[in-house]
């Protein structure tokens, strides 16, 4: 019979797989009922592929209930409402197929529906990520015989926006956010950790006090902690350790017991700074500027700086150069360089010619 644990409303089944070897799977629903009747299912189709060797085949809606839960713990929340809200989306199209008899024509469909609806390209690959990687994971982790029908489908998407702020914008948002310290006084730490590390939003809301060093000057993050799911450490310069430890402080004074570096005063973590943070811009008068501009703008300064690509690279935790590449045309003068040359060049080709008559 369906059993359901201690921390979840959502139903679970158990059963004998096809060797013989006890499963546990969620069914992914809370109606009693519907979980009794994929259990059964489960059994039946266990049994058949023990006595005759029937492999059943598998409904969409079933794919994405195991996979949402089997890699639930690998993402992070933020991410988790991105990936289910996905799902819901992709549900409305292929719920009830069975996804061995899905295809790439069928994927075409979807893509055509979504542009009819007016979805832009971006998000249509967003929702084909999810996709695809529930293909994968299935395939990985159930060992279910399944192509890939997302394979060759993403859309080409126009090249993403790239506002960052000047030096002395960035002075008179933080001394904005310093004015919202009574309602939002992790505000100003906030943004100015972001402008000196180049960190994201969920990296900096989800950040704990185990995974500060500021003896090292160091932050780590964990796979699980970062976009691109690959564990790194993030350096602090003099001005990211101020706002570290004007937080220390905040934490000292409040809630020495939170663990969470931008928690408020009961010690619960900062969930969303939306508010606040468009509060300060207009106070600052900075139109058309978000959060994750904050980020632009560390990568923007590290350019003009004359840092290499590489090593932005790594301040950013980018997967590849090729998205770091973005930021390049920032430095104007590293161009002039080299078409000066063709000026020295030319000079001395002529003086040469000269010289030889």
């Amino acid at each position: 019979m369906p059993y359901k644990r201690k921390d979840s409303p959502i139903w679970w089944a158990s059963f004998a797989d096809q060797s013989g070897k006890r499963v546990r799977q969620t069914t992914g629903t809370t109606d009693r009922k519907e979980a009794e009747a994929l259990e059964a299912k489960w059994k039946v189709e266990a049994f058949r592929a023990r006595q005759w060797g029937d492999i059943p085949n598998h409904v969409f809606d079933e794919m994405m209930a195991a996979y949402l839960n089997g890699t639930e713990r690998d993402r992070r929340a933020r991410s988790n409402e991105a990936v289910i809200y996905h799902v819901k989306r992709l549900r409305k199209f292929f719920s009830g197929i069975e996804v061995e008899t899905l295809t790439a024509a069928n994927v075409s469909a979807y893509i055509q529906e979504r542009r009819m609806d007016g979805v832009s390209n971006a998000s249509i690959n967003r929702e084909l990520e999810v996709l695809s990687a529930a293909f994968t994971w299935s395939v990985r982790e159930l060992g279910w015989r399944l192509s890939n029908p997302v394979a060759g489908k993403m859309l080409k998407e126009p090249e993403g926006r790239l506002r960052w702020l000047s030096r002395a914008e960035a002075v008179t948002l933080i001394h904005a956010a310093e004015q919202e310290a009574r309602k939002a006084p992790h505000l100003a730490p906030l943004i100015t950790l972001a402008l000196y590390t180049g960190m994201r939003r969920g990296e900096m809301l989800w950040l704990e006090w185990s995974r500060v060093d500021l003896h090292g000057n160091l932050i780590y993050l964990e796979a699980h902690h970062t976009k691109a799911g690959k564990r790194r450490s993030v350096s602090m310069n003099t001005t990211a350790r101020s706002a570290i430890i004007s937080q220390a402080r905040y934490r000292s004074e409040h809630c020495p017991g939170s663990r969470w570096v931008f928690c408020d005063e009961k010690g619960d973590r900062i969930a969303s700074v939306q508010r606040s943070f468009n509060t300060a811009c207009a106070r600052a008068h900075i139109e058309d500027f978000r959060f994750h501009d904050l980020r632009h703008t560390c990568a923007a300064w590290l350019v003009q700086a004359g840092v290499p690509l590489m090593d932005i690279r790594d301040v950013l935790g980018h997967s590849t150069v090729k998205m770091t590449e973005r930021y390049a045309h920032l430095a104007p003068e590293n161009t002039r360089a080299a078409v000066a040359m063709l000026e020295i060049a030319r000079h001395n080709s002529v003086t040469h010619e000269m010289k030889k008559g």
